[in-house]
């Protein structure tokens, strides 16, 4: 239930001017805090790995440079080598030898007919040079060395063959040239110029560098990525709310009011012997805001948080869990004040000593970061370890529960604090809603829901008014509860199966009439008051996929928290009314797995009362908690059955007498309900007073007792 929306005004702190600026400068320190969480988790092989290819990526490049720079300074010397303006010449008529010495030697001292200078681009910046030297007849052929190169240039320049030098391109030449420089290349294989042996090396030591960038580039983009997805501190800018915008809760607030205050006054605190480590347990149902608390208050502290699910530290590997773990501490160390979030921890409060291993393994981490004995440093980070666990059904590591100082118990909210909440996130939408809602209806069926179920539902009224191109009215979010609370529906899998309905119909009225009688005893016979009180909102023969129904009955949770036994066995009765109803019209044979559910919720509930409260006990004692199977669930003695077969067989005869007696108006219902395919409540009460009234007025048409 985080709210975490990265705010519109991401450069908030800039001005207009400068916020390319300082979004430019933002974004790299973003990044770089991103490149150093995640070097700060590795293992030091990997550290090891990239600091070496990190280091090698500029040797590459610095070596491959001082190469290019040496080559280019060689094929600059091999231009000025024809910057006379010579006749490109080639005499492939004489004879070509090998020349011994060096090609200046033999030019200064010899005399020089034409000196030929081919030569053949091997890459940007470096060349291959042969020197043709025609003295008496025949052609002296020379590879001259990078000095001996660098020297003839500069004779070229002013010595008397300068006149005689010609620049020829060896891919000018026909093929019989070709061939006879193809010798020559032979015969100058091992006395190449080191320019030319290096080329190969420049090139491969570039193309090694940017291979190594990319590769690194990639390698930490691909970490960074998965890293990311659950591990990941979220700025405290970048947390969309306050706590202002949790409505009620003001108990859970001044909790947190207190942690804030402990944290901010740590140091006074410390004198008053006051100096644990800051271990927060939130606790609680699922969607009462453990979250979005967190959330807000590490911006009312301006720290960093890392949200992070406890589900995904159980990899099913030895150590696996305990291995993030360690990650998670190395990355909080590294940023030392800031709050680290484990939601969905309530595996990791069970007692240890499971039969899997890693589950240990985790635990013990958890339990040796969360200990008392830490650094300075350490203290500042605050934990917070959410969960829905549940003190009554299960229980919690004793050592686990030592670690924290400070409790933060959740909770459903109350009638004022729904009502206060749908308001709320109605004003964000104000200008949709129309006015003046009347939202008691909605407050009242929405009992013993979470604050995140009170927001989909004004967000599905949203969608639904969308849709249909009209305001969120009261009926609006009736529809949008319905469909939240009670799933998607449909008429296609009954429309066409004329038995089901009926059936469905009849099993249905059962559970309605159940409730009807009793609270018509209640109110007194008043209609308003059996309207007000009851908990059935509507009757339905649609389909509901959530639970495999056939037809369902939509009504409000009840607002006693605590049962007497009347009440247990009044719902009871209600959920027998179904299978009931179904003997009296169409026999015992006649009945249908349809009561599968409610025959498993009428168990439970005889369970509870007998096994568990010592319900039709001469002594009220818990037998069931003195026998375990091992699996968590409680053994059943005969006592126990035997008692709770007796009063589901008492109570099955009660509701049956009951439903025998509105046999008639069941029928009357059924069918009403079959032609309109559903009914509302008041729809139903209306239907009821207009048949009671019509039996009334036959019966005194007939002479006959007005019916009780």
């Amino acid at each position: 239930m985080s709210d975490l929306s990265v705010s519109s005004t991401s450069a908030a702190g800039f001005g207009e001017d400068e916020q390319p600026n300082g979004g430019l400068w933002l974004s790299i320190k973003k990044a770089a805090s991103r490149v150093s969480d995640w070097f700060v988790i590795q293992s030091n092989a990997v550290k090891l790995l990239v600091i070496a290819v990190a280091l090698m990526i500029p040797a590459t490049g610095i070596y491959s440079f001082v190469l290019w720079q040496k080559q280019a300074a060689v094929a600059e010397q091999v231009r000025a080598m024809a910057a006379a303006d010579g006749i490109a010449a080639f005499d492939d008529k004489q004879p070509v030898v090998f020349g011994s010495g060096s090609v200046l030697s033999f030019v200064q001292n010899n005399p020089v007919d034409r000196i030929t200078v081919i030569y053949k681009p091997l890459m940007w910046n470096v060349s291959e040079r042969f020197v043709l030297v025609s003295s008496g007849g025949k052609q002296y052929a020379y590879y001259p060395s990078d000095m001996e190169t660098k020297i003839f240039a500069d004779k070229a320049v002013s010595a008397p063959w300068s006149g005689k030098l010609s620049f020829v391109p060896r891919s000018d030449l026909n093929a019989t040239s070709l061939q006879m420089l193809d010798r020559l290349d032979q015969g100058f294989a091992n006395a190449r110029p080191q320019s030319e042996k290096d080329a190969w090396k420049a090139g491969v030591s570039g193309v090694l560098s940017a291979a190594l960038t990319l590769g690194l580039l990639g390698f930490l983009a691909f970490q960074l990525k998965g890293q990311f997805k659950s591990l990941k501190f979220i700025e405290p800018s970048h947390v969309h709310g306050s706590l202002t915008d949790l409505v009620g809760m003001d108990d859970i607030k001044s909790e947190v009011a207190q942690i804030k205050d402990q944290y901010m006054r740590r140091a006074e605190y410390a004198e008053y012997g006051i100096n644990k480590p800051f271990n927060v347990m939130f606790s609680g149902p699922a969607g009462t805001g453990k979250t979005k608390l967190a959330s807000y208050l590490a911006k009312e502290l301006n720290l960093p948080i890392l949200f992070h699910s406890a589900v995904n530290l159980e990899t099913g590997y030895v150590g696996g869990g305990a291995n993030t773990l360690g990650r998670i501490v190395a990355m909080a160390k590294r940023r030392k004040r800031c709050i680290v979030f484990l939601d969905e921890a309530q595996d990791l409060f069970m007692k240890r000593g499971g039969h899997r291993k890693f589950d240990d393994d985790t635990q013990n981490m958890l339990l040796a970061v969360l200990d008392g004995v830490r650094t300075k440093s350490d203290a500042e980070i605050i934990w917070i370890v959410a969960s829905n666990f549940n003190s009554e059904q299960m229980q919690m590591d004793e050592a686990m529960l030592r670690r924290f100082q400070m409790k933060v118990d959740f909770r459903l909210p109350n009638r004022e604090e729904r009502l206060a909440i749908i308001q709320h996130y109605l004003s964000q939408r104000a200008d949709k809603v129309l006015p003046d809602l009347d939202l008691r209806h909605l407050v009242e069926i929405t009992e013993g829901r979470s604050p995140a179920d009170l927001e989909t539902i004004v967000n599905q009224a949203g969608i639904t008014a969308v849709q249909a191109g009209i305001m969120i009215g009261a009926d609006t979010l009736m529809q949008a509860a319905e469909r939240v609370l009670v799933g998607n529906v449909n008429t296609n899998t009954t429309k066409e199966r004329e038995r089901d309905r009926r059936v469905i119909a009849i099993h249905e009225w059962g559970h309605f009439l159940v409730d009807f009688e009793q609270e018509r005893r209640k109110a007194g016979g008043s209609w308003d008051g059996i309207l007000a009180e009851m908990k059935t909102l509507k009757i339905s023969l649609k389909a509901n996929p959530r639970n495999n129904a056939l037809g369902f009955v939509f009504h409000k949770q009840g607002a006693n928290l605590l049962k007497t036994k009347s009440d247990i066995e009044h719902d009871v009765r209600v959920l027998l009314g179904g299978m009931a109803n179904e003997e009296l019209f169409f026999g015992e044979e006649g009945t249908t797995n349809g009561a599968h559910n409610d025959i498993t919720r009428v168990t439970k509930l005889l369970h509870h009362a007998v096994g568990e409260m010592g319900m039709y006990r001469k002594t009220r004692l818990n037998f069931g908690a003195l026998h375990n199977d091992g699996h968590g669930g409680k053994s059943l003695d005969e006592e126990t059955r035997s008692i709770m077969e007796a009063q589901s067989e008492r109570l099955y005869g009660e509701t049956k007498a009951l439903l025998a007696r509105l046999k008639p108006l069941t029928e009357h219902l059924a069918g009403k309900l079959m032609d309109a395919g559903e009914m509302s409540l008041r729809e139903a009460l209306h239907e009821i007073r207009s048949f009671e009234a019509a039996c009334y007025t036959f019966n005194s048409k007939v002479g006959l007792a007005p019916a009780a």
